[in-house]
């Protein structure tokens, strides 16, 4: 240091250490890297500043004088000012980078802070800030950046000036910082005074060494002083608060300031320029100063920095905060993660240069500029849920307010940065900074009941009507939150109230989906047990066995949905006493009476994707569920509710397999494009991966259980089992599908191609055992056809459970015996996984659904499903089913009744009939004759005579009781179908169809063949004859449909696709055509023109407007309604071509229904072999 300034100092040493309040400087000189932080301690803990100073250089004298400056200490400045060094351009430490000596030495005459010790740098907005800038080149103006308390503005605005090109370029006079902050008028002349004098050195006039007397006369000054001194120079104010303190400055200069209120400018004069500055640093930047203050490299830092940063949403002033801290403890990451958590803002206490001694006192600070009617409102914020938008009609409601009103009110708090808008959306959204929202929370901790009440409160009187329907921002917010708020109020009955309705219910599906739904019943379980245990199952089950069809758009009947839930149900008990009342007003509801009969299994069904789904897994704490399938994306989903958490897109063709690491934190994904990835399951971001391990597709992976020796496993169509960085285990002969670890690592379970399960040793990769399951299906021909999935352990690793074919089998492997299986999907399981605690059984298919059962109830044999041939008998009143079941017995059904009558043997080459008498079951007798699987029969009016059509192309006209037959050849390929013409005639005539495209008519007594009709060029799926039997249709794979009489002549209905099934009207005036598209048309029969075209106005997840292919139909006795059958139940208005009413059956693809002559009761089964008996709802007022 220079002798003179030395001098300085030890003249001025008594009174400094009696006048000058060490601390507060300080903090300057240690932000301007003269100072160490066990210095700034030292002088706190009661050592002389200027003791320390005299062992400092030239830069530290300078910092000290600005230091004075900045804190307003009068005329203490002027006291140093006479012995102030010029610094060396050469000599001494550069405090920054990228501009010249002269610059940095213009900068340092004009207080503006050094670069922090730990810095690192914002690009973008920089150059917004120095672009802004520039602007003021040539003209008088203000640029104002603006931001929340501690998002970096000062430490930005100090930085843009460290730029030669724009100093000398625009601001050759130099450039002025002066912090204002919250001050009175008092404290403001006293700023001004310090600026003022600082540009005043070096004048000769005493006169202007006086300083100014008031506010006004030193804006005078500083107004005379820009435009005769320094008229190029730039004023930077950082820390305004309010618009007095701003006015005081409005002297024609060019200025830049820093302030959370970014309309400050508003009534000044001059050009306006502003630049926001975002709320937090992103993780990569955020992460960069913690391990600068660390001494350590971003990606060796724990896992706590990283939440630290996601708990504060990367705030600068908090990451700061925590950083110096840990400079000092680097042993308290957890503690300041707690600390953060728990809200406890005054324990992250200031360890830097900053204005406030604690984080709560820098929140604390926004809200006293706030009159006491808006602070009021703001406290009402509190309510609000972290990074939820809310839009203005919310706080209308709230408020009771004008919508205008609250705008104006919310305008304020954005234009103070206590609120922030998302202006990409209309109407505006409006979001608290995570660190505001925490803030109040704590600060109004004991209010909050009283205030979520409050909000309840003012919903409950502005919707007297009912829930809000109009589905925009307000309603979304309204059933999203509403339970939430009533919950932290202590509202029970009126939360119990709410969601214990089925009107809520579908309002919340209509507008948001399942998910939510059942997330709010997990969420509040404890308080809806307290009022019904039962009932909050019952609402639960309900959603989640549905949520499929309730995330679909169009959104279907609910109330329709709700008819199938057990008649127990409160579910069930609403909605149909919403059907009663809505059928009294002629609207169609269907009641399934048989369903008691049948309980589901499957506890949560989602339905992830429009395409099959080829794994699913539980992650090892069991919190979530990740699929993937057919499309290139990897989905995870809470396993409580199904709701989607993360979607990334993973890879460049279908996703073969995915697996959780075993501390969950990624996941790892293999394809059909050969590469394996491994993902951050929380941020979705791609972590590592594999390219070149394989020639054929890689068709699974998975990690081992424990985190001691993490390894990955894969296999693929290489025909080898790959355990990464260990062993490559051979023994399969076709293609592996899957491979898991046992629970305590030590095996590898292996499912393959070749039909086997494979258990191999991991430490030595040696065979240990093998379970050849094709064993197991005596019904194929050979081994090879049975393919295994896959393969999941048991939690205790003494049981096995494998997928093969649509089914999962549970296996005892110490003694290769099946133990039970579990059927429930509709297609192919490519999947199976116990939960951790293996109460759980987690199963996906080709069905595109993933289905979770409770293993205890699927560890049972195997139930009987019924086949979906069947026949029907109305009878007064009364229902009675025949059917054929999976164990080739005959079952005679009726809604409270079962009785099995007979059992069909294993059949070999000849395919005999047997006639049984009802109820008892006895056979009357045993015809032979077909050499295929019969289609079709049916016994004259007399009862006498049988007729039977069979795969082997004939039909055959039996006297059954005598064993008499005539067989009818004719057809070259198999006879479907047939139909009695003049059945209680003398001549009675039958009239048959075939895959050979022909339609031929019988002379019953004789066996004639009466005409051969060649209708079509393609096979004839369906036919149907009108009431008085002079038209009859059919229905062909050529994609047409064809009316004619028993004579050579006819007319063509065309479609897009195989035509399966017709039917004509009862009044022989329209024809019903469906096709595989599920497409229904309806045709004149006067003229064959199309009348009206029956569909859905989009495809189903099954690429039709049906569920599949459309089988059935049937007209109503007065041909108003038609039913039709597919992949579900429809039934239509004839005449608008509208859909009246869907019945979504458990399984799929219907083969057939049956309808009662008064069209109110139907009957059909699934191909899961579950029995629907639906009648209609009768209306009740």
């Amino acid at each position: 240091m220079e002798e003179r300034a030395l001098s300085c100092l030890l003249r001025s040493r008594p009174t400094m250490e009696q006048d000058i309040k060490a601390s507060y400087l300080m903090d300057h000189m240690v932000s301007d890297g003269v100072l160490t932080q066990d210095e700034e301690d030292g002088v706190l803990t009661g050592r002389c500043p200027a003791d320390l100073l005299l062992r400092k250089d030239n830069r530290a004298y300078v910092s000290f004088y600005n230091a004075l400056i900045r804190e307003g200490y009068g005329t203490w400045p002027a006291c140093f000012y006479t012995d102030l060094p010029q610094l060396s351009p050469e000599g001494g430490k550069s405090y920054w980078t990228g501009i010249s000596p002269t610059v940095q030495v213009k900068l340092s005459e004009g207080g503006v802070p050094q670069r922090p010790t730990v810095f690192v740098n914002r690009p973008t907005l920089l150059t917004q800030v120095r672009e802004k800038l520039r602007r003021l080149q040539n003209a008088v103006g203000w640029v104002t950046v603006f931001g929340m308390a501690g998002s970096g503005k000062s430490v930005l605005a100090a930085e843009a000036v460290r730029d030669h090109a724009l100093i000398t370029e625009c601001f050759p006079d130099g450039v002025h910082w002066l912090s204002v902050g919250q001050c009175e008028r008092a404290e403001l002349l006293v700023r001004m005074q310090s600026l003022c004098f600082r540009l005043e050195q070096g004048q000769s006039l005493e006169a202007s060494l006086r300083p100014p007397g008031s506010v006004e006369e030193a804006r005078e000054r500083l107004r005379f002083l820009m435009l005769r001194r320094f008229p190029r120079c730039l004023l930077i104010l950082d820390d305004i608060w309010d618009i007095n303190s701003l006015r005081a400055f409005d002297i024609q200069c060019r200025v830049l300031l820093t302030t959370r209120h970014r309309d400050l400018t508003d009534s000044v004069s001059g050009l306006r320029y502003s630049v926001p500055v975002e709320s937090g640093l992103d993780e990569e930047k955020a992460l960069e100063i913690l391990s600068l203050y660390v001494n350590a490299k971003p990606q060796n830092l724990p896992e706590q920095a990283r939440r630290i940063v996601e708990e504060c949403k990367g705030s600068p002033l908090v990451v700061s905060l925590i950083g110096a801290l840990l400079r000092d403890f680097p042993d308290r990451w957890g503690y300041y993660l707690r600390q953060l958590q728990k809200k406890q803002f005054q324990r992250i206490r200031k360890s830097s240069s900053y204005d406030y001694e604690a984080l709560d006192q820098a929140m604390d600070a926004s809200l006293q500029v706030l009159d006491d009617e808006h602070r009021e409102l703001y406290k009402d914020l509190s309510v609000l849920e972290k990074d939820v938008k809310v839009p203005a009609k919310v706080l209308s409601v709230l408020w009771s307010l004008e919508l205008e009103e609250v705008e104006d009110v919310l305008q304020e708090f954005v234009n103070k940065s206590l609120l922030f808008r998302d202006c990409n959306r209309r109407p505006y959204l409006y979001y608290l900074h995570d660190l505001q929202l925490d803030f109040l929370t704590e600060q109004n901790r004991a209010q909050l009941p009283k205030l979520h009440g409050k909000v309840v409160c003012q919903y409950q009187r502005a919707y007297t009507e009912g829930p809000p329907t109009s589905g925009d921002e307000e309603d979304l917010y309204w059933y999203r939150f509403l339970p939430c708020h009533m919950a932290r109020a202590g509202l029970s009955k009126e939360l119990c109230s709410l969601m214990f309705s089925l009107d809520w219910v579908k309002n919340k599906a209509q507008l948001m989906g399942s998910a939510h739904l059942i997330n709010d019943y997990v969420e509040y379980s404890a308080i809806l047990d307290r009022e019904n245990s039962e009932v909050r199952l019952q609402f639960q089950e309900f959603l989640s066995l549905n949520g499929p069809q309730l995330e679909q758009k169009p959104l279907p009947d609910v109330v329709q949905l709700a008819l199938s839930q057990p008649c127990c149900s409160e579910v069930y008990r609403q909605a149909l006493l919403q059907a009663q009342r809505s059928a009294s007003r002629g609207q169609l509801y269907l009641d399934w009476v048989n369903k008691s009969s049948l309980e589901s299994l499957s506890r949560l069904v989602v339905h992830p994707q429009q395409s099959s789904v080829y794994h699913t897994c539980f992650s090892r704490d069991g919190s979530k569920i990740a699929s993937c399938g057919a499309s290139s994306t990897l989905r995870v989903f809470k396993s409580t509710s199904g709701e989607r958490l993360q979607e990334i897109q993973a890879h460049d063709d279908e996703i073969l397999c995915c697996a959780f690491s075993p501390d969950d934190r990624h996941i790892a994904t293999c394809s059909s494009d050969r590469k394996i990835k491994i993902w951050n399951v929380e941020r979705g971001t791609l972590i590592r991966m594999f390219k070149e391990e394989y020639e054929e597709q890689v068709n699974h992976c998975q990690f081992t259980n424990h985190q001691r020796r993490i390894l990955l496993a894969t296999c693929s169509n290489d025909k080898i089992v790959n355990t990464k960085v260990r062993n490559t285990l051979f023994g399969h002969m076709e293609p592996v599908n899957h491979c898991c670890f046992s629970p305590d690592d030590a095996y590898l379970a292996t499912s393959s191609n070749d039909g086997s399960v494979k258990l191999f040793e991991v430490a030595s990769a040696n065979e240990w055992k093998t379970i050849q399951v094709a064993q197991y299906f005596p019904e194929s021909d050979e081994e090879t056809s049975i393919t295994v999935k896959c393969s999941t352990w048991s939690a205790d690793g003494a049981r096995i459970i494998c997928a093969a074919r649509n089914t999962a089998f549970l296996w005892d492997f110490e003694v290769n015996k099946k133990m039970a299986e579990c059927s429930g999907h509709l297609s192919w399981v490519h999947c199976v996984q116990f939960s951790p605690n293996g109460s759980l059984l987690l199963s996906c298919s080709d069905d595109q659904t993933i289905r979770l059962w409770e293993t205890e109830r699927v560890h049972t044999s195997s139930a009987v499903a019924l086949k979906r041939d069947f026949d029907v008998l109305f009878h007064q009143g009364n229902v009675t089913v025949v059917a054929a079941d999976s164990k080739n017995r005959l079952e005679v059904l009726q809604p409270h009744r079962l009785m099995v009558v007979s059992f069909f043997p294993t059949l070999t080459s000849a395919i005999p009939m047997q006639v049984l008498e009802t109820p008892s079951g006895n056979i009357l007798a045993t015809l032979h004759g077909h050499t295929k699987t019969v289609h079709h029969c049916l016994f004259t009016d007399n009862g006498q005579t049988l007729i039977t059509s069979s795969e082997d192309a004939t039909l055959r006209v039996w006297k059954w009781m005598t064993g008499e037959c005539r067989v009818l050849e004719g057809h070259q390929e198999p006879v479907r179908k047939f139909h009695l013409l003049g059945g209680s005639s003398s001549s009675p005539m039958l009239l048959s169809w075939s895959f050979d495209g022909t339609v031929k008519v019988w002379d019953l007594s004789s066996g004639e063949k009466l005409h051969d009709l060649k209708c079509h060029e393609a096979a004839i799926l369906s036919g149907d004859v009108t009431p008085g039997e002079h038209l009859f249709s059919t229905g062909s794979a050529d994609n047409s449909a064809k009316v004619r009489s028993p004579h050579p002549s006819g007319q063509r209905c065309g479609h897009k696709a195989c035509v399966r099934s017709c039917r004509f009207s009862w009044d022989d005036r329209r024809l019903a055509t469906g096709d595989d598209n599920g497409e229904i048309r309806l045709w004149s029969m006067l003229d064959g023109a199309l009348l009206k075209t029956c569909a859905q106005n989009t495809k189903d997840c099954m690429d039709s407007f049906h569920g599949g292919w459309v089988t059935d139909l049937h007209f109503s006795p007065d041909n108003k309604v038609l039913v039709s059958t597919g992949g579900y139940i429809k039934w239509w208005s004839v005449q608008r071509g509208e859909a009246l009413q869907t019945f979504r059956t458990t399984g799929a693809n219907l083969k057939r229904i049956h309808a009662s002559p008064d069209f109110k009761t139907f009957v059909t089964i699934d191909n899961m072999g579950i029995l629907y008996i639906l009648k209609q709802v009768e209306g009740r007022l």
